[in-house]
């Protein structure tokens, strides 16, 4: 329990108790401590209600009880402590309703309270003054009523979850200037789809998956980043462009909505008549007209007496098939591109097979991934690997993900065909001198920034989620204007939210994390460990080695940001310094043993992308120890 005799510290700024196992209430005395400043008793056992002398603590400006089971309403006493920036009551059992003094944290950045019992509406006038909120969590409760469409108007705002409750009515519209995230999955919002949900679609990112929004697709929705339509009851055609830009998941569960290459309507009981007689003399019409095609096609393949090889054959099990591309691609035109896959056109290679660069009779240029026949006929298992990456890369699609344009399973050959990436992979351009040297500090971050959106597409933009498990520099590739890609999902896998994820240890030495090296078990914080390992690597110029086991230690004043950098590289200024302290500032949480105290993708995209990192220590002079007393 936490004892009394803490109050006598009447000087104690912080207090910082999380992951542990205390338990009992929070006691009285605590609000006799007036000049904490910092309460961090997350992932504890307390339970009871909140003290209401909290009240007392005006000069708290952070406040973290999540993970416990603490229970009764969040008492309107909170709303005397108005120094609040970061205020989190996630994942406890608290009722009620959120009380409108909330309205007096004026300097409040990010308000949780997800995963409760919160019943009642959205207090929308409470809502409206919190003018600094940068992120808003009311996730898994029970709270009901319209959207207010204040919300819409914090301008600051940048993370928005309101998933999993009972909400209804219409989705307000973000005048966001920031990037934007919105999860308002699984409610029952019904309004009528909008052509415009944000002020800056581009940087707007919306989950309205799970809800009973009519209407139709408008063709300005391709402009946001992403969206998530799923499982509503949208109906109509979904416009060409929108069809063609994202996954094609995000409109699975719409029963009346039609793709732009589908041929069934989806009528009413009432419509059904007229839409049939429509449909009848144009099927046939179109029947005759295909019937008449396969005899002069059959009859000039006997007149030439040279077969031609289809595109999506499927024959004694053999399959070639081409997806997202022109469908300009045949089998012969990579065995001849690559000269029956002849070594010099070989461009890389690993354990499991070889990279060919293929140009097309078309002048397009892909990349070939073949898997050895030896492999092949000696485990079978790397067949499953196979039909598991390109089960992933058809189902996924991100600016920053390689793209599969089609793959080949075949008796002498079992091939992917990928979008070639003209200046290879992390590892070598790092290899290389001429190449690091290139790879300026602000190429360096935009690669980190690129690996971390894709990463947080993969953990929170799909469902169920999906891990990589072999983040490396390997596996990060670079097209012409050096832009990062993250490549290869041949162990990648869908996350089973109900078990224990127990498998193989997979993955690439030095780049596996702790706990998935000790029990196997997979989780997204094995992609976070990961990723941070190429974040070092980045930075470092090569593999970090003994450096991240040097950084678990309490030793690392005498480590100095500017001694680890890339040597090859001028020391960064302004803009690229910022950048580069806040991506070490993350990688060094991420680091955390505990997969549970690692932020997720999540966070690691929004810190990257939001966070003003203050430090009044100048570059030379920053050790390790200053960034690891950062907050992200």
């Amino acid at each position: 329990m936490l004892p009394c005799s803490l109050s006598q510290l009447k000087n104690l700024s912080t207090l910082r108790l999380h992951v542990n196992e205390i338990y009992g209430s929070i006691p009285l005395c605590v609000g006799h401590m007036t000049n904490l400043k910092r309460i961090q008793l997350s992932d504890n056992k307390l339970y009871g209600q909140l003290p209401i002398k909290l009240q007392n603590l005006t000069l708290l400006n952070y406040l973290d009880l999540s993970l416990n089971k603490l229970a009764g309403s969040i008492p309107s006493s909170l709303g005397f402590l108005t120094s609040l920036s970061y205020l989190n009551l996630s994942s406890n059992m608290f009722t009620g309703k959120i009380p409108s003094s909330i309205s007096n944290l004026a300097y409040l950045e990010v308000l949780d309270v997800s995963q409760n019992q919160i019943s009642g509406f959205i207090p929308k006038r409470a809502i409206q003054n919190l003018g600094n909120l940068k992120t808003l969590d009311l996730s898994k409760n029970k709270i009901c009523g319209n959207i207010p469409k204040e919300i819409g108007h914090l301008y600051s705002l940048q993370t928005l979850d309101l998933s999993q409750n009972k909400l209804i009515g219409n989705m307000p519209f973000f005048h966001n200037q920031l990037y934007f995230i919105g999860n308002f999955s699984h409610n029952d919002i019904n309004g009528e789809l909008s052509s415009s949900l944000c002020l800056y679609p581009a940087s707007c990112r919306l989950d309205l998956s799970h809800n009973k929004i009519t209407g139709s697709i408008h063709k300005e929705l391709v402009k946001m980043q992403y969206i998530n339509l799923a499982y509503n009851l949208l109906s109509g055609y979904v416009p060409s462009e929108v069809y063609s830009f994202f996954p094609h998941d995000i409109f699975k569960g719409n029963k009346e909505l039609l793709c732009p290459d589908q041929e069934i309507w989806f009528s009413s009981s009432k419509s059904k008549k007229s839409s049939l007689t429509f449909i009848l003399p144009m099927t046939i019409a179109s029947a005759s007209i295909s019937i008449l095609g396969f005899i002069l096609l059959v009859w000039s393949i006997q007149k030439n007496k040279k077969p031609k090889i289809k595109r999506n054959v499927i024959k004694n099990g053999d399959l070639f098939s081409i997806l997202n591309f022109d469908g300009k691609i045949a089998y012969e035109d990579i065995i001849e591109a690559t000269e029956d896959f002849d070594i010099k056109h070989c461009i890389a290679t690993c354990a499991y097979g070889s990279v060919y660069k293929a140009q097309l009779p078309s002048g397009r240029i892909v990349a070939v991934k073949k898997l050895h026949e030896r492999v092949i006929s000696e485990d079978p298992s790397f067949t499953k690997s196979f039909k598991n990456e390109v089960q992933m890369l058809t189902e996924i699609r991100h600016r920053n993900i390689v793209k599969l344009h089609g793959f080949c399973l075949h008796n002498r050959h079992m091939f992917l065909i990928y979008e070639y990436m003209e200046r290879r992979s992390l590892f070598y351009v790092l290899s290389n001198n001429d190449e690091a040297k290139e790879l300026d500090w602000s190429k360096r971050v935009n690669t980190i920034k690129g690996m971390a959106n894709a990463l947080f597409y993969m953990h929170h933009d799909c469902s169920p989620p999906i891990i990589h498990r072999d983040i490396t520099s390997n596996n990060v590739l670079f097209n012409s204007n050096i832009e990062a890609f993250i490549s290869d999902f041949g162990t990648a896998r869908i996350l089973d939210l109900e078990s224990s994820n127990q498998t193989l240890l997979i993955g690439t030495y030095g780049y596996i994390a702790p706990e998935q090296a000790y029990t196997l078990v997979v989780t997204e914080k094995c992609d976070v460990y990961s990723f941070v390992v190429v974040v070092l690597e980045i930075i470092i110029g090569k593999h970090p080695g003994d450096l991240i086991l040097y950084l678990s230690e309490d030793n690392t004043e005498s480590i100095f940001l500017k001694d680890i950098l890339d040597p090859r590289l001028p020391l960064p200024l302004r803009k690229d310094a910022k950048d580069l302290i806040l991506s070490i500032t993350v990688a060094l949480a991420c680091l955390h043993p505990s997969s549970k105290s690692r932020p997720s993708m999540k966070q690691v995209t929004q810190t990257l992308s939001f966070s003003k990192l203050q430090l009044a220590t100048p570059f030379n002079g920053i050790s390790f120890k200053h960034l690891m007393n950062q907050d992200i």
